[in-house]
Formats: C-alpha cells, structure tokens, sequence
C-alpha cells in the first residue's frame, strides 16, 4: 500500500513539475494542479491514514495511536477549496491573456518554427 502511495505521489508530482515547465499556458495550470494533487495526497499519507479507525479520541481510553488524525484531512479538504477558486482565477487570466495577445505561449509570442 505504502509503495503503491509513493509511486502515485512521485508520478503526480513528476508530471506536474514537467507541465509548468511547458511553454503554454494551460500545460502549466494542468501542472499546478497535478502538483497540488501530489501534495494533498502526500499530506493526507503523513496524517496517520487509517481505513476504520475513528476520528475521535474518547476520554476514557486515552491512547491516541489508535485512532486517526482529523488534521491533516481538514487541511487537504481546505486546500482542495482553495486549488479550485486558484484554478478557475487561473483560467479567466489565460482566456483574458490569450484574447489580448493572440496566442497561449507563456511569454506572449509564439516561437520560430
């Protein structure tokens, strides 16, 4: 399981940081996202991921490593909300960028073919 999660992770992370590196703009949004994936998945890992385990600790057992940690999934579910709002704000400037400049390169101008 472990090593299925880090395959996942590193091939995200992988292919995202070679999207932002493209010249087109949209590659490069597809690769922010595709990083913020690696990087969720990677937090909600560290969390202590347990399947049946419950969230919260009750008082009178006082032992905390049996129960899951509630953290790390509400930071991935807020970051989730936020990658969403980045990522359509993302959009609009690439369709107001490509109507003012006429093309989808990152730096304005298409390249000498």
């Amino acid at each position: 399981m472990e090593v299925i999660l880090a395959v996942a992770i590193g091939a995200l992370a992988g292919s995202g940081v070679w999207l932002i590196l493209r010249p087109r703009t949209f590659q490069v949004i597809v690769g922010l996202s595709l990083l913020s994936y690696a990087i969720n998945l990677f937090i909600v890992a560290m969390g202590r991921l347990r399947v049946g385990a419950p969230v919260l600790v009750a008082p009178e057992t006082g032992d905390a490593s049996r129960y899951a940690d509630p953290l790390p999934q509400a930071l991935v579910l807020t970051a989730i909300v936020i990658s969403f709002a980045t990522t359509a704000l993302f959009l609009v400037v690439l369709l107001a960028s490509r109507g003012l400049a006429g093309t989808d390169h990152v730096d304005g101008q298409e390249p000498d073919a």
